[in-house]
């Protein structure tokens, strides 16, 4: 009998200013603008984590308000639980995960991201809890 192939899990934050702007960080680790997120620990809930990861990313303290979509890179098993977050101050720094950090307008965000992470923040914007598949770039139909 086979192993059942294991998924990873992350969270992400898709923080939302009082402008409508989104607050986003470029990795260190390969250069890239993104939502604040990560890795989703065993111990924790969904919530929690979005929480951790934007601190962690970002040294900001957020509310976390609702799940706005569902992701799966579809080439490294990683499905990404995305919420809609509220910042709750203001302090962000620079950290060893985030290279810079910054707000960003939606079609700042679509210029910046590749797709398959500026989906992700447009789709905070969207009513309802989307689903969608990617290849880590592009979005799979």
């Amino acid at each position: 009998m086979s192993e059942t192939p294991r998924h990873s899990v992350s969270v992400a934050g898709i923080v939302v200013n009082d402008e409508g702007e989104v607050l986003v960080v470029r990795r260190r680790d390969n250069g890239h603008w993104e939502p604040p997120g990560g890795v989703l620990e065993l111990s924790e809930t969904f919530e929690n984590g979005a929480r951790r990861e934007v601190l962690e990313e970002t040294g900001m303290t957020v509310r976390v308000d609702h799940l706005t979509g569902v992701y799966k890179n579809m080439k490294r098993g990683v499905v990404a639980l995305v919420f809609r977050c509220t910042p709750l101050n203001e302090p962000i720094r620079v950290t060893d995960e985030a290279a810079e950090i910054r707000w960003m307008t939606l079609d700042e965000v679509r210029e910046a991201m590749t797709p398959a992470y500026a989906v992700r923040v447009a789709d905070a914007f969207e009513a309802g809890t989307q689903t969608r598949a990617h290849d880590g770039v592009n979005l799979l139909p």
